[in-house]
């Protein structure tokens, strides 16, 4: 049984700044990558940002040169160091994990207002 278990949300001020983090536990086998998604109220789910365990990373434009996403891998665990938060950001953020079949976690809620 595998879980993903994000933690880090919370309330923060626009300009502030925010670090996720998501560890996978249990039984899994060789992990691919590593994500971040975000959903809004009322909308889809997007990605925000991906890292594969070769640390290639990729970003939405949106967050581009405010997010940094990075791992360790020997905890199986991925971080999102959020920066210049805007409103906009406010969203669930969710950790997904791909290995040989992609397992997601429940989510963490990121509020950005003042």
């Amino acid at each position: 049984q595998v879980q993903v278990v994000e933690s880090g949300g919370g309330l923060v001020q626009p300009g502030g700044s925010l670090r996720l983090s998501c560890t996978a536990s249990g039984v899994i086998f060789s992990i691919n990558a590593m994500y971040w998604y975000r959903q809004a109220s009322g909308k889809q789910r997007d990605l925000v940002a991906q890292i594969t365990m070769g640390g290639g990373t990729n970003y939405a434009d949106s967050v581009k040169g405010r997010f940094t996403i990075s791992r360790d891998n020997a905890k199986n665990t991925v971080y999102l160091q959020m920066n210049s938060l805007k409103p906009e950001d406010t969203a669930v953020y969710y950790c997904k994990v791909r290995s040989r079949r992609d397992y997601w976690g429940q989510g963490t809620q990121v509020t950005v207002s003042s």
